[in-house]
């Protein structure tokens, strides 16, 4: 036992002493420091109980001990009684951190941390919540604690501390909306700043009063409350001509009044508008000229990269700032009421320059970004309007920072994917339009692109992943709809894009987003084969033309020819079809098969023209390939041995279009393959020469290949009956407006009538009356 312990003493010594008598000391030291700070608390409320404290009061009254002098009433062994300590109060003044200044200065408590609170305002448009304007730091000074008086002080006694947090929170220092655009009557009109106040007020001394009353009634004319034509161009040629920085403030004023138009909120404005004459030319006013005057006094600098600079130092730019910050919040607010096309659409152009001065105002943007993604993806918009929308957002990309792009980003593609919800024959035009040119954005910088892109493919994979292993009945439903499908459509039109030898050798580098190809096929091939049945035989062809764009843009090999004869091996293929008089399907506006075209002959011959289509786009891929004999080779056994079975007296489907159609592919196959066997027949270099097998027929057109003249056809006759559907869809439509409108125009008609008839009431029971 001795022993035993003498060994286990010197191990613990050898492993554990040291550390053991660190940790003591550790703990002794902590100990000693909180009891010091204990007595030293104790001692502090003691001299302040002793010093300020009222009778019948618990804490000292500090603003009276501030101002009195601590040691006015001690005697000299009172004042050492209790130890050589000086007070608080009268220790040496540190330096003021800048937590302390906002505590000082009463700022609100955030329940976001405070580290990274620009970088997380940045990242997320969605999650970021909504704020009034008494709560984004532009409310009354009781509220927020804040004066602009207490920050003018501020930016005296800490330039630095100032400067922080015009950089990291220009929120702190927004104040009320009115007074900050007064303030914009104080520069003059010209380029250069206004004199001091002093000087000011000695040449106004020296005005003759004529003059001086010829101003205030200009003044009170400009302060009418109702706004007349005579103000509008009175207004609209000070701001030509003169760039005029007063006549602009009274414009951003009543085209603040003008968004607000027919609205209780209980908000009282400068200005009224009862005219829509005048409301319409103020409107083009204030879009068109504000940012004209904006940019002659504050000049955006654009460098040959895309970059903006704009002097946010100068003093024109900080008394500018509530005014911009009013007239965007205007026009934002214009954005979510307009309905006309024509407004809305010169609303969205006049973003465009306001941008370079809204980038240090997150909020303001965030909520401009995410009305303008809601009318670029609105299936109800026109085709102009939404380039338009597209337009403002592209330019944001461009001239915003990573984080301001990755929120862009974020937002645009959550636009895409809400306005895909619904796909009819009548929105898969407009939903294309929105991909292809959602798809640009994500080129603009393909690093943010790239983190991004990874995200949301990694939500579709977890989306599949959850839908296979949850064994509910209805959990496919997460896969199975048009918003993912759209989704990987999506993606599909953004590797073709970005990932091309083209692009990649315009940028002289790899593309960045080369590495999400990978998984986006495989989340697209598992999606694809989640319900194997032929109802959803559609949704299978949506997805290998995705694929099929991925692999004819970067020249990826994708394997697609077994899911497609899957298609053909099923028993909706091979059993013989029921007669029906249904119309056939769209399958270019559908992913799924209602019940009743199951087992019909309409949807046989389809899925049939369907799968020789894509077969015939899938080879032509590599019709110019080396390989390409031994490529078709097993699919065309199998082709033929399936139009053996189906064409077996015993049973089977003796369809003739779909037999006639898959025949004609496997000529094609063979004509191609030994064409090809024809060219390699002359070559002088082994399979294993990597360069060899490359060049071969590199830079042939393979559309003069057999199976590639072949598909050049059929594409013609399938863009030819495209573009008569999509006449005879037009026409529908136009037909539908002009039935909507003369509905509208007899119950307009009919309402008339129904306001004569009670005026006729209305005189008759007069007359009675007399």
């Amino acid at each position: 036992m001795a022993k035993s312990t003498k060994k286990s003493t010197r191990k613990f010594e050898k492993n554990h002493l040291r550390d053991t008598l660190e940790k003591r000391k550790a703990g002794a030291k902590i100990k000693q420091r909180q009891q010091v700070k204990a007595k030293k608390q104790a001692r502090n409320a003691k001299d302040a109980e002793f010093l300020g404290a009222k009778d019948g009061e618990e804490e000292p009254q500090k603003t009276k001990t501030v101002k009195e002098d601590p040691f006015g009433k001690m005697s000299v062994d009172e004042f050492f009684q209790g130890g050589f300590e000086i007070p608080e109060m009268s220790a040496k003044k540190s330096k003021t951190s800048k937590k302390a200044v906002h505590e000082k200065l009463g700022k609100r408590k955030r329940t976001e941390p405070e580290e990274d609170e620009d970088d997380s305002s940045e990242a997320s448009f969605e999650e970021a919540p909504v704020l009034s304007d008494s709560e984004d730091g532009s409310g009354e000074e009781d509220e927020t604690g804040m004066s602009k008086g207490a920050m003018d002080a501020l930016a005296e006694k800490d330039p630095e501390f100032y400067k922080y947090l015009k950089e990291h929170d220009p929120e702190a220092l927004d104040f009320d909306e009115d007074a900050d655009l007064a303030e914009v009557d104080g520069l003059s009109d010209s380029e250069t700043e206004a004199p001091p106040k002093k000087k000011k007020q000695k040449k106004a001394k020296k005005m003759p009063i004529e003059e001086e009353e010829e101003e205030t009634e200009e003044d009170e004319t400009e302060d009418l409350a109702e706004v007349t034509k005579a103000m509008v161009a009175k207004w609209t040629k000070a701001m030509k001509e003169q760039h005029s920085l007063r006549a602009m403030r009274q414009v951003a004023l009543a085209f603040r009044s003008a968004a607000h138009v027919n609205e209780d909120e209980g908000k009282e404005y400068k200005y009224t508008i009862s005219s829509p004459h005048v409301y319409h030319e103020l409107l083009v006013t204030a879009l068109k000229n504000i940012p004209e005057v904006l940019n002659y006094h504050l000049p955006v600098k654009e460098s040959a990269a895309g970059k903006v600079r704009v002097s946010t130092d100068s003093k024109k730019f900080k008394t500018l700032t509530a005014l911009l910050k009013s007239h965007s919040s205007s026009v934002h607010h214009l954005l979510t009421t307009l309905s006309d096309e024509s407004t809305l659409k010169l609303t969205l152009s006049s973003i465009t320059p306001l941008l370079p001065y809204l980038l240090s105002f997150k909020k303001v943007l965030k909520n401009i970004v995410k009305s303008v993604v809601d009318i670029w993806s609105d299936s109800s918009s026109t085709e102009a309007t939404r380039i338009t929308a597209f337009l403002v957002l592209r330019r944001l990309t461009v001239i915003g920072d990573p984080g301001l792009r990755e929120a862009v980003l974020k937002t645009v593609y959550q636009g895409l994917v809400k306005g895909s919800r619904n796909t009819t024959i009548h929105t898969t035009q407009g939903i294309n339009l929105v991909m292809n040119s959602a798809a640009e954005l994500w080129g603009i910088d393909q690093a943010v692109g790239y983190t991004t892109g990874f995200t949301f493919i990694r939500q579709l994979a977890i989306h599949l992943r959850s839908s296979i292993t949850n064994n509910q009945k209805e959990s496919y439903k997460t896969v199975y709809n048009w918003q993912y499908v759209h989704s990987l459509n999506f993606w599909s039109c953004v590797l073709s894009e970005h990932c091309s030898p083209v692009k990649e050798a315009e940028i002289g580098k790899e593309s960045p987003l080369r590495d999400l190809i990978y998984p986006t096929v495989q989340v697209t091939l598992g999606a694809m084969r989640l319900i194997p049945t032929a109802t959803y035989f559609p949704l299978r062809f949506h997805m290998i033309r995705s694929l099929l764009r991925i692999s004819r843009a970067t020249g990826t090999y994708i394997p697609l020819a077994s899911a497609l004869l899957e298609v053909l091996n099923s028993a909706e293929m091979k059993k013989p079809p029921k007669p029906s008089t249904l119309k056939s399907l769209d399958f270019a506006s559908n992913y799924k098969a209602q019940k009743s075209y199951l087992r019909t002959r309409v949807y046989q011959d389809g899925v049939g023209e369907q799968v020789a289509e894509l077969l015939s786009e899938f080879f032509v891929l590599w019709s110019t390939s080396i390989a390409f004999p031994e490529l078709a080779l097993p699919v065309i056994v199998m082709l033929k041995r399936w139009l053996k079975e189906v064409n077996n007296k015993g049973s089977g489907n003796k369809n003739s279009k779909i037999n006639s159609g898959i025949l004609l592919v496997i000529q094609k196959l063979e004509a191609n393959g030994k064409w090809i066997e024809e060219r390699r027949s002359k070559v002088d270099f082994a399979p294993n020469d990597r360069a060899g097998v490359e060049g071969f027929l590199k830079g042939f057109e393979w559309e003069k290949t057999p199976l590639g003249a072949f598909v050049v056809g059929q594409r013609k006759q399938r863009e030819e009956k495209a573009r008569l559907m999509e006449e005879g869809r037009r026409e529908e439509d136009r037909k539908r407006r002009l039935d909507r409108e003369k509905e509208k125009a007899v119950e307009g008609s009919d309402e008339d009538m129904e306001d004569v008839d009670e005026d006729d009431d209305s005189e008759a029971r007069f007359g009675d009356e007399e």
